[in-house]
């Protein structure tokens, strides 16, 4: 044993329990996002439970766990009584989504083969059964042949309308509305620059012409939408719940519905693949806890691309002047010590510096130069994704800097000399060998700062990130990138869903699946880098033999 602890041995060993304990540790954290996250996606079964007083619930069961015995008399200790969560839904009428069952209430439990559950547009899920179907005055009892396609059928056709009557809203008049506000910006703008006022009144005069034909564009596109609307109305189902209770549901509002009694495995198997489709390239609906997520993914993506531009040039330029170019003495340390202490400080520091020098400092001042007739609005005096950016850049740039320092000290000094020797600059040798060379390291660097900066949400807070963007930072109007919009933020949304949502207990699924989905995007962030430093590493051990 004493031999072993000082040949270090016994280290080696504590080093390598501890990364087992980290890597049992990271994979239990991962299976327990994954077991609470997956009923999102899968097509739970309906149980129909009697209760000893008359009552039956409908619901799909959340969780189940034994009672604590300080919960029950003292004849009923330490029998092992367990109690369930229903996910009950229907909230429009009963007023909240889940109810704890004791198990000794429970009389039967049941599985009807045509129980459904509806998915809808707002107040969560529906579960009970159809009765009729409506179209206009027309009725379709449940109890006519082929009823459920006829159901799913007009639902499929309702479906169709609703995403014309969202790409109008969306692209249309979104388009419409983002010339009508650029137009009135225009108008302000001479108002505000133009001396000849009767130049300025003609210009003004046609630029409202031209506001006038986009307001008769919205006029005709927002009939059609009402036209729509009003068709669409004239389709619905009559449902009951499990008690009878009625309850009338517009086809317009169901995004779908299922029978989850009657899917076998293949069936519930491509209905989460359809639920996992929809969560990455949909919107978020219902407060954030339903739909997709994809505006929160984009703006992640965006947000870690355009830090990961502004933070590997300064932190490699800053690595290679302290270590090629600056004199080594007491100042240099100090700057090193300086760039060491930076990588420690809290983040929300670095938020609450973004917030005073980018936003209105550097914002205020841009606004007051090239947009003062836009103000008191704010253009770029406000929080946007370039500011969040620049501020996680700030954030991370240490990382880089310390990575790349440590790369360029294990490139050989021959290396340096032999080029300077056959008559290279300085510059050359810096560009051609010594970066290349470090190239490794410098993405290394990368991959430590797109993995905090994925991460970080505090700075966001303040700096641009938003519960629900109206718009993406990038669509089809110039200049395309419109970097001074807010944004929203894979982190920020499992904080906002987790904490801020009014109906917590219906959020958690969304907040498991945000979560492991925040995680693969880091992840395959991270090995694409490592992807490239790996060949990188190849090419240059290959090339010094």
């Amino acid at each position: 044993m004493k031999n072993r602890y000082k040949s270090g041995e016994i280290f080696i060993w504590f080093t390598g329990m501890g990364l087992g304990i980290s890597l049992i540790m990271i994979s239990g954290l991962l299976v327990l996002i994954l077991l609470n996250g997956k009923d999102y996606f899968w097509a739970s079964e309906l149980r129909e439970i009697t209760l000893n007083d008359g009552r039956k619930i409908l619901g799909e069961v959340v969780k189940e766990e034994l009672i604590p015995n300080y919960n029950l008399p003292d004849s009923l200790k330490n029998t092992g009584l367990k109690r369930i969560q229903l996910k009950i839904g229907n909230r429009d009428i009963y007023g909240f989504d889940f109810q704890w069952i004791d198990a000794r209430n429970i009389i039967s439990v049941n599985f009807p083969d045509d129980a459904v559950t509806i998915e809808r547009t707002e107040f969560g899920n529906f579960y009970g059964f159809i009765r009729e179907l409506i179209i206009d005055d027309k009725i379709i009892k449940s109890d006519q042949p082929d009823f459920i396609i006829k159901v799913k059928e007009q639902a499929d056709e309702i479906a169709a309308y609703r995403e014309q009557i969202k790409s109008i809203e969306k692209s249309d008049i979104g388009e419409i509305n983002y010339n009508i506000e650029s137009l009135r910006l225009e108008i302000k703008k001479i108002q505000y620059q133009e001396d000849d006022k009767s130049k300025a009144e003609r210009l003004i005069a046609e630029l409202n012409k031209a506001i006038a034909i986009e307001n008769s564009k919205y006029e005709q596109l927002k009939l059609k939408v009402d036209s729509l609307r009003s068709l669409a109305s004239l389709y619905s189902i009559y449902c009951e719940d499990i008690n009878g209770r009625p309850k009338t549901i517009s086809l317009l509002d169901v995004v779908r519905f299922y029978q989850p009694n009657q899917m076998n495995f293949t069936s519930k198997l491509g209905f989460t693949f359809t639920k996992i489709f929809e969560f990455i390239f949909d919107e978020p609906r219902e407060s954030n806890t339903e739909g997709g997520v994809f505006p929160a993914i984009f703006g992640t993506v965006m947000m870690v691309l355009i830090m990961s531009i502004f933070t590997v040039p300064l932190g490699v330029l800053a690595a290679l002047y302290l270590r090629e170019y600056a004199r080594q003495g007491t100042l240099v340390r100090l700057v090193r010590i300086a760039v060491n202490n930076l990588a420690g400080v809290p983040s929300i520091v670095f938020g609450v510096f973004g917030l005073g020098f980018f936003i209105y400092f550097v914002g205020g001042t841009i606004d007051q130069l090239f947009y003062p007739e836009r103000l008191p609005a704010p253009t770029w005096g406000t929080g946007g994704i370039l500011w969040a950016s620049l501020t996680l850049s700030l954030l991370t740039v240490p990382v880089v800097i310390v990575a790349t320092e440590e790369a360029l000290t294990q490139i050989p000094r021959g290396m340096r000399e032999a080029a300077l020797a056959l008559g290279a600059t300085k510059w050359q040798v810096t560009r051609r060998i010594i970066i290349p060379a470090a190239m490794p390291g410098i993405l290394t660097g990368l991959i430590l700062a797109m993995a905090r900066a994925a991460g970080e949400v505090a700075p966001l807070m303040i700096t641009g990130v938003v519960k629900l963007a109206p718009t993406l930072p990038f669509d089809a109007n110039f200049p395309f990138f419109h970097l001074d919009r807010k944004f929203m933020h894979l982190g920020f949304h499992i904080y906002d869903v987790g904490f801020q949502s009014p109906n917590i207990e219906a959020a958690l699924p969304m907040v498991f699946t945000t979560t492991l989905l925040l995680i693969l995007i880091v992840v395959l962030l991270n090995i694409t880098a490592m992807i490239i430093r790996a060949r990188l590493r190849k090419k240059y051990k290959s090339s010094a033999f």
